[in-house]
């Protein structure tokens, strides 16, 4: 179902940016504008439409996918029957989300769906969560079990003919994951463990081996959720309970960069607009009492900043 709704959008000449403060050496702290006033829930998987020209994400518990429209004050969303919990780009009239239990194919013009595979939810107990298509178009998607069991999720790929394969097990929060351009190395978050793994990537097979910790967050920053990189190879990292996206050196695990949001649960990051330089971060309510979110009421919002980096183009669905 396709509804239109108002937006807080503001138009890129209108964005600002203002540098509040420098923290641990070279880092700076920037501030965001919002770009969409949501309230969502868990807003999640923001990804950058390169045909449409347009930023996806999702509500995980609204069950709403929205397309946010930069420089208009429309969103369009698609709403579901169950859970949807990530989204990627297919064709300028498709994409694929993940369902609790399902990967589809929403026709943007019809809103029609179409079934691609079926993803085990261990009778009920877990539903899928991040994903993203790597280099070759595969696409990624974890899950974790309802209540965050320990272990009790998995890491799977998924190609357009339906195949699903078990990439990682004992999964407990599946969430960001990134590639890196010559395709050698691909970044993985499992939130709870508070670490950026690396893993060896072969993209001919979609094999990958585990070599070692890029990144481990520092105490008191949150835990790692959804994840972008960028053109210089850094990885800016949505930190859930850190109030901000943080940007690292996954070769020196050094932090180069906060982006401060006012909302603790900061969920996804993805590089959008034409150059590719404009971070969309999304947030979420979930999780905060009343006097949070009295205090801290653009939780839920989509925000939008200039960083001063320039990210790589999203991988289309297409293998």
């Amino acid at each position: 179902m396709l509804d239109s709704l108002t937006s807080l959008a503001l138009a890129l000449p209108a964005f600002c940016f203002l540098f509040l403060s420098s923290c641990s050496g070279n880092t700076l702290t920037e501030k965001p504008v919002v770009a969409f006033e949501a309230k969502a829930t868990t807003g999640e998987g923001s990804i950058w439409h390169p045909e449409r020209k347009s930023l996806f994400w999702v509500d995980i518990e609204g069950k709403t996918l929205y397309e946010y429209l930069p420089g208009l004050e429309t969103c369009n969303t698609w709403t579901f029957d169950r859970m949807v919990s990530t989204v990627v780009p297919e064709t300028d009239s498709t994409v694929v989300v993940s369902l609790q239990n399902e990967i589809v194919r929403v026709n943007l013009l019809t809103g029609a769906n179409e079934h691609v595979a079926s993803i085990d939810d261990v009778a009920g107990t877990v539903r899928c969560n991040d994903g993203k298509c790597d280099p070759e178009g595969r696409l990624w998607v974890g899950t974790m079990g309802f209540g965050a069991p320990k272990g009790a999720g998995k890491l799977y790929t998924v190609t357009r003919d339906g195949v699903v394969t078990v990439k990682l097990d004992s999964v407990t929060i599946s969430n960001g994951i990134v590639w890196t351009a010559d395709k050698r190395f691909m970044y993985y978050n499992d939130t709870p463990t508070g670490k950026v793994a690396r893993y060896k990537y072969d993209a001919s097979t979609g094999n990958i081996e585990f070599d070692g910790i890029a990144v481990t967050l520092a105490e008191g920053t949150g835990s790692p959720d959804g994840m972008t990189i960028d053109r210089n190879g850094n990885l800016w990292v949505a930190q859930w309970g850190g109030y901000g996206v943080y940007c690292y050196n996954p070769q020196t695990g050094e932090l180069l960069k906060k982006i401060e949001l006012p909302a603790p649960n900061v969920a996804s990051c993805a590089f959008g607009g034409e150059n590719l330089d404009i971070l969309y971060i999304t947030t979420a309510r979930a999780g905060l009492s009343e006097s949070d979110l009295a205090k801290y009421p653009q939780s839920g919002s989509l925000f939008v900043c200039k960083p001063g980096a320039v990210g790589v183009k999203a991988t289309k669905f297409s293998k």
